[in-house]
């Protein structure tokens, strides 16, 4: 059982390797030198001899064989099985490509960036387009809009969100005001104060903060709960049955959205507005009385038409961004906080863009 392998040349009918002894790694010994070593072509490599082979002898038996063209025979049905398991197991190995430099990387990691940015672009204009001819086929057949579906949403995108964003305008306008004190009080101009709140709350950051909230709060959730349906495939079974997911899902989120945020911005508006007069009369001595006749008087009804044609903007923008990205979870749950993540990025970052451009269109055509 421990004869030390071993194989005899026999010349005739093209060539013929018999084997004999122990195929296993502790007696091989210089087998794979004697085989390389043969002259002469070899057709087959008898392996009736053999005693024993384990994966060394099997891989050095297929090795001569793949190398000379030589077919292998003889093999118990044991031996054969683990022979073919080395022989399927022989396939080339992928070897890793260079490491490129750190600008090639660099460079790299920003053209995905850009690549991947203009087919988010891309996906999120069709989104915006199904989303419109839904609303058109609802209006053309209004039975099937779901009132129900849309009044929820109002609770979950307004109501709800009435104690986060109270408080976090109350704070804001606290903080407007005693900053602008501490600056203005250098030059004698803390009256001034009033003024900063008034026109910054109504303006800009009433409708910008609310936006943010939203978007975190609600436009996260719309993505998550597309993106668990989707997964479940809850919509599938909703298309199935005929029922539009454009029309069931994503119209009441974008409705609700686009609704809300114009009254969930002049509540915060107020809100801060509040929060910065009482520190103007804690602070800085201004009675409510004045600081309310002052407010009506540097604030003009421009800044409270700029941030009401913003806030419903700002509301489609977030619940599209929440339901393009819930919708796009295909394969597994890691993908459903990856894509509630992108719409909160997502959202944010369009509100801040569009932002922007709201504030060069309205100084431009006067509203400043």
């Amino acid at each position: 059982m421990n004869a030390p392998a071993d194989f005899q040349h026999d010349p005739a009918e093209g060539g013929t390797l018999r084997f004999s002894g122990n195929l296993s790694l502790r007696s091989i010994g210089d087998l794979p030198e004697r085989l390389a070593a043969v002259d002469g072509p070899v057709a087959e490599l008898d392996m009736r001899g053999i005693e024993r082979i384990d994966t060394v002898g099997a891989w050095v038996i297929h090795r001569f064989a793949r190398d000379s063209g030589a077919k292998v025979s003889g093999l118990t049905s044991d031996a054969q099985h683990l022979f073919d398991q080395v022989t399927e197991a022989d396939q080339p190995i992928a070897m890793p490509r260079a490491p490129l430099g750190t600008f090639a990387r660099l460079l790299a990691e920003v053209g995905e960036a850009v690549i991947q940015a203009f087919k988010t672009l891309y996906g999120l204009l069709g989104f915006m387009g199904a989303t419109a001819m839904a609303f058109g086929r609802v209006i053309v057949n209004p039975r099937s809009f779901r009132f129900h579906a849309t009044v929820h949403r109002f609770e979950v995108v307004g109501v709800s969100a009435l104690g986060i964003i109270g408080l976090m305008s109350f704070l804001i306008g606290i903080v407007i005001a005693q900053q602008g004190a501490v600056q203005l009080r250098q030059f004698g101009a803390e009256v001034f104060t009033i003024n900063l709140v008034g026109r910054i709350t109504l303006r800009e950051l009433g409708i910008l903060m609310t936006a943010i909230m939203v978007a975190g709060r609600s436009g996260s959730a719309f993505a998550a709960q597309l993106g668990t349906m989707k997964l479940t495939e809850e919509i599938d079974a909703m298309r199935t049955i005929g029922v539009n997911p454009m029309e069931a899902l994503v119209l009441p989120r974008v409705l609700a959205a686009v609704l809300m945020l114009p009254l969930l911005g002049f509540y915060a508006s107020i809100v801060a507005i509040i929060g910065g007069g009482l520190l103007c009369w804690i602070s800085l001595d201004i009675p409510p009385i004045t600081f309310v006749q002052r407010i009506r008087e540097v604030v003009p009804i421009t800044d409270l038409y700029v941030g009401l044609v913003k806030a419903p903007v700002f509301g489609a923008i977030i619940a599209m961004a929440g339901c393009y990205q819930g919708m796009q979870v295909e394969s597994d749950a890691e993908q459903v906080g990856t894509r509630t993540t992108t719409a909160v990025v997502q959202a944010i970052f369009l509100v801040i863009v569009l932002d922007a451009f709201f504030a060069v269109f309205f100084t431009e055509v006067g509203w400043n």
